[in-house]
């Protein structure tokens, strides 16, 4: 099962970082998690990401994140590189509903991102919905998730959330 309080430091991004940015087109050859890990936010600016990313981490976006594709690439290589929440003051729709799948908390809060710098530590907690930055002592109330994301996001992803039913329901 999964968790509803996540803890690190923040990576921050400006509005409309694209699935590109996040994962090059050409590592679209393998959906390994730590394949994908590898090469994360490597289309982006950010080329010290990999070195800097610490298990637990945040990211921390503007506008738009994970406008784009389409594809279930970008929440994984997130994932893999330790990412353990995500938080923006909006997202593109797929992106948003495919980190959901693969059980990544994303939360909408404008304020919370204004109020956040690079390296921050922040604290989320998903079943309030809180945004608690650490180093500045400020909270933010974020837009909540449904409790079917969360149970979905609990169980690590739709396909764990989907067997696990599957059990209780003795298929």
């Amino acid at each position: 099962m999964g968790e509803s309080m996540f803890q690190g430091n923040v990576h921050k991004y400006g509005a409309n970082i694209d699935t590109d940015q996040i994962i090059p087109a050409r590592y679209l050859i393998s959906t390994d998690e730590s394949f994908l890990a590898a090469h994360a936010m490597e289309g982006s600016t950010d080329t010290e990401f990999l070195n800097r990313v610490q298990p637990g981490d945040i990211v921390v976006a503007d506008t738009n994140f994970g406008c784009g594709s389409s594809r279930e690439h970008a929440p994984i290589a997130l994932k893999g590189a330790g990412i353990s929440c995500i938080v923006a003051k909006s997202f593109a729709r797929i992106f948003f509903r495919n980190s959901i799948n693969r059980g990544i908390p994303v939360l909408e809060c404008p304020e919370a991102v204004d109020a956040t710098d690079a390296g921050d530590k922040l604290q989320v907690d998903l079943v309030a919905g809180t945004i608690t930055n650490l180093t500045k002592e400020q909270t933010f109330q974020a837009k909540p998730l449904d409790q079917f994301m969360l149970d979905i996001i609990d169980a690590g992803g739709v396909v764990e959330y989907t067997k696990a039913r599957l059990q209780s329901q003795g298929a």
